[in-house]
């Protein structure tokens, strides 16, 4: 019970100094508060399981490497990998870019004009703004169910700039006829094993497949789960087709 005093108490303290920088970090995307997973207790019943350090840090190198300064980037349902995201950029780790959260929990809110509440259900019930305005997208839909991964693409769809494969070889490596969008142009989806024939179905002409990087998440979870991207890199390495 302390415990769960002591993390609420944090939890305050954070969202009261998350709104006194609200207007310093939308010019520097840093804000004074230093914030991590640990302050946010996950809920079970609401299908929330954290990345573990090595996911979340890896999910979000891949998602801005080579990102320039002025791209978009958006997390579906991933908090854990926005605020990996938000400490790397602080630390200069990573290049910085603007990024946002889509999110059904509240108390990410904190982060002021960098959050949207989002519920999969309503997959489009978001500021018009945002239609096409992402150059990169990471999605975790929060419950391996067809209904829930279909929604969570439309929202994903919606949000990106563009929905064409990469232009290139099967490395995912652009060539020279690609335009700069299309090489820009990241879409990430982790979710269950179990989904896969929905994601393929859903992501397809976006060229997303599965790749052999191992999704791990720090309570642990009896379903496997995988990654899936739209490009290739020395951690994502793309399933040979059998």
């Amino acid at each position: 019970m302390q415990e769960k005093d002591d993390r609420q108490k944090r939890f305050e303290e954070l969202k009261a100094q998350a709104e006194a920088d609200d207007e310093e970090r939308k010019s520097t995307a840093t804000g004074k508060a230093v914030v991590t997973m640990e302050d946010f207790e996950a809920d079970w019943n609401a299908s929330q399981f954290w990345y573990d350090e090595g996911t979340s840090r890896a999910l979000a190198e891949e998602l801005v490497e080579g990102v320039g300064e002025g791209d978009h980037v958006a997390l579906v349902s991933a908090p854990s990998v926005f605020v990996k995201l938000k400490n790397l950029m602080k630390d200069g780790l990573v290049p910085k870019c603007n990024i946002h959260l889509f999110e059904y929990d509240n108390r990410f809110a904190l982060f002021g004009s960098e959050f949207t509440f989002y519920d999969f259900n309503e997959p489009l019930k978001l500021p018009l703004k945002f239609k096409g305005f992402f150059d990169r997208v990471l999605v975790d839909p929060p419950f391996l169910s067809e209904e829930c991964q279909t929604k969570a693409a439309i929202t994903v769809r919606w949000l990106a700039k563009s929905w064409a494969g990469i232009v290139g070889d099967n490395t995912g490596r652009p060539d020279a006829l690609g335009s700069r969008q299309q090489q820009q142009q990241r879409i990430i989806v982790c979710t269950g094993e179990r989904m896969k024939e929905v994601v393929n179905k859903m992501y397809n002409k976006a060229g997303v497949r599965c790749t052999e990087f191992e999704v791990r998440h720090a309570q642990g979870l009896s379903n496997e789960f995988r990654c899936y991207a739209n490009f290739e890199s020395e951690r994502f390495k793309w399933e040979t087709e059998g």
